[in-house]
């Protein structure tokens, strides 16, 4: 059905990047990473992670008996919390700078990896700062080799060429894509997952799935980015439940980790639109607010205002969890709501009345999207004028459920 909303006369350009290391046991090609790395004279490592999870989640233990085999000099900067600021990113390139570091590892979820992507582009660029980056002000070419270990099933970070970081005074959140930053080598052991808590859990599958449906259905959409979009979306409506069912199912684990893969496979190629440009805002605000929560809040507005442009594509990407939509515009309010009824059935029951926001904030909400650098251009690939009307009635919508 989706393939009659592609215009085969316009020129996409299908990227598939980076090495991917996958399956249980895949932390132990950091083996094979680190030989490379020796080969080529990298002898120097700055570790960028979290405080906790780099190491609960067992990954920490093989990676620096590794390290230590191949006399491979390391220093951890595990300070980077969720929605990393531009401050943490230039607080780890100092301690890097001073230790020569000659690659950069993130090992976690998308905060960290994207926080060590802009590490490497500053200890690549003398006299750089996150703040450049991040307002524009410096575009890079080059970047120090970057390592990927990823411990969520979600972040899409690990396949592609963009990073996310806030910048506190101003609530801005942007976005960077640049080909210097694909990781060199990544990580993605389902096995280093298994003690993701359910909340976690669940929010990152809904960041994967967020991925695919923006990646499917802006104007820079290919059948590649729709494709793996729609086998992300059917993979997380078949194991998500089971996961939720019962945390410790491999086979669960292994293809949600698949599905996010394929997400930022996905996105890496379609790019994305109105929902991660307004969650952007959300989580510049309260920067405790999980980014898949914010995501899954806003996803069912998205979908009444896009759907009758999309209504084929979005009909075929939620085909197995809405088996009944026909794929036509009437539906679009109906396919919203049968969204929101699955995120709800998943575990997200949430909005965004329910993490503090209120019709006085929209204002606010709606010029931080429009003013925060980056965010103009993920409107402007939407399948429908990302204008302001558009934008205030979608947060508006997303203060409380439609299935009241």
């Amino acid at each position: 059905m989706w393939k009659s909303d592609v215009d085969i006369n316009q020129v996409v350009e299908l990227r598939v990047k980076p090495n991917v290391y996958f399956g249980f046991g895949a932390i132990n090609k950091i083996e094979d990473i680190a030989k490379d790395l020796k080969a080529k004279g990298t002898d120097k490592v700055l570790v960028v992670s979290g405080r906790n999870a780099y190491k609960s989640s067992g990954a920490w233990e093989v990676i620096e008996k590794t390290f230590k085999k191949y006399e491979i000099g390391y220093i951890n900067y595990a300070e980077v919390t969720p929605n990393p600021t531009a401050d943490a990113v230039d607080a780890a390139a100092k301690l890097g700078k001073e230790f020569g570091a000659k690659a950069v590892m993130g090992i976690g979820g998308g905060s960290p990896i994207d926080a060590a992507k802009s590490v490497a582009i500053i200890l690549a660029n003398e006299g750089v700062t996150a703040r450049d980056i991040y307002n524009f002000k410096f575009t890079p070419n080059k970047a120090l080799p970057i390592i990927a270990i990823n411990l969520t099933h979600g972040t899409g970070t690990e396949t592609n060429r963009f990073a996310v970081v806030t910048i506190p005074e101003t609530q801005y959140k942007p976005a960077i894509a640049y080909d210097c930053i694909y990781p060199s080598y990544s990580i993605d052991d389902p096995g280093l997952m298994m003690n993701l808590s359910p909340e976690q859990t669940i929010y990152v599958s809904i960041d994967a799935v967020n991925h695919s449906v923006e990646a499917a259905t802006s104007k820079a959409a290919s059948p590649l980015s729709i494709s793996t979009a729609k086998e992300c979306i059917e993979l997380v409506g078949k194991y998500l439940p089971k996961i939720n069912a019962n945390p410790n199912d491999k086979e669960a684990r292994y293809f949600l980790l698949y599905a996010s893969i394929l997400g930022g496979v996905s996105f890496d190629n379609g790019l994305l639109h109105f929902t991660h440009a307004l969650e952007h805002p959300l989580s510049g605000v309260k920067p405790k607010l999980s980014h898949g929560l914010g995501l899954a809040m806003i996803l069912p507005a998205v979908i009444k205002y896009i759907y009758p442009k999309k209504a084929k594509t979005i009909a075929t990407l939620f085909h197995t969890i809405i088996p009944d939509l026909k794929g036509t515009p009437e539906e679009a309010e109906y396919a919203a709501k049968k969204i929101e009824e699955w995120l709800f059935s998943v575990g997200i029951t949430k909005k965004l009345s329910d993490e503090g926001f209120s019709d006085a904030d929209i204002e606010k909400l709606v010029d931080l999207t429009f003013e925060t650098p980056s965010l103009s251009g993920l409107l402007a690939i939407a399948p429908v004028d990302g204008n302001k009307e558009t934008v205030k009635a979608i947060f508006r919508e997303s203060l409380k459920p439609y299935n009241m």
